[in-house]
């Protein structure tokens, strides 16, 4: 089966703005996140990349933009489910504010059971984002071959979530995983299992540098805005 590469898109504006964004509108990449795009190509310069999916979100359409530009012969196939998780009344919200409210502590400790207002529950964001990757796996097996190496470009609690699905770990435990933006994670699926490759590599470890106000215990919903 196919070697699956995710990227997360790269910083946003509502990263640096500390807001919560969801599936609001106009939401792009802010500087550094459009220099994280550019440098991608590169990154992945070595793989033979047979597809590459994409989230129908502005900021991952604007992270795949130099690939595909890199690369001619490649198109962009938007995959609704692979959208990041429909935060409903949460949406838009500054995460300083969300993090007073109670249900940010059964996000944090007990995903499994949260369920956003107006929006979607974290089991269901999971559970769709799964079924898009094994129908895709099916599809690109299919028209590349057994070897063949995609593409999908997602967000921060969509990544993680498939990393949690492909190592066996329950939901519960999904928020010990962290992806920055930008960052390649690569899982290799085979007929019994899946092989986690790599995960939130960026090649820069800037992020590991202790910072003057440390990190804190609880992750960042959404996937945070990565180094500083």
């Amino acid at each position: 089966m196919p070697t699956l590469i995710l990227v997360r898109h790269g910083r946003s504006t509502a990263n640096t703005a500390g807001l919560l964004a969801g599936w609001t509108p106009g939401v792009g990449l802010d500087e550094r996140g459009a220099d994280q795009a550019a440098a991608l190509p590169g990154r992945l310069a070595e793989l033979p990349i047979a597809e590459v999916v994409t989230s129908p979100l502005q900021r991952c359409q604007e992270t795949v933009r130099p690939l595909l530009d890199a690369r001619p012969g490649l198109t962009a196939h938007t995959e609704e489910r692979i959208g990041e998780c429909h935060y409903g009344d949460w949406s838009g919200r500054k995460l300083a504010e969300l993090k007073d409210e109670p249900l940010m502590e059964v996000v944090q400790a007990h995903p499994s059971a949260a369920a956003f207002p107006g929006g979607e529950s974290m089991r269901a964001m999971q559970a769709r984002a799964a079924e898009a990757v094994r129908e895709w796996n099916a599809r690109v097996e299919r028209d590349h071959g057994a070897d063949a190496v995609y593409l999908m470009c997602s967000h921060g609690d969509i990544i993680k979530s498939l990393v949690a699905d492909a190592l066996g770990l329950h939901l519960d435990l999904f928020q010990r995983i962290s992806v920055e933006p930008c960052s390649i994670t690569a899982i290799r699926y085979t007929r019994l299992r899946p092989f986690l490759v790599r995960l939130g590599d960026t090649g820069d470890l800037t992020s590991l540098v202790p910072r003057a106000e440390p990190p804190g215990d609880d992750a960042p919903v959404g996937g945070g805005a990565g180094a500083p």
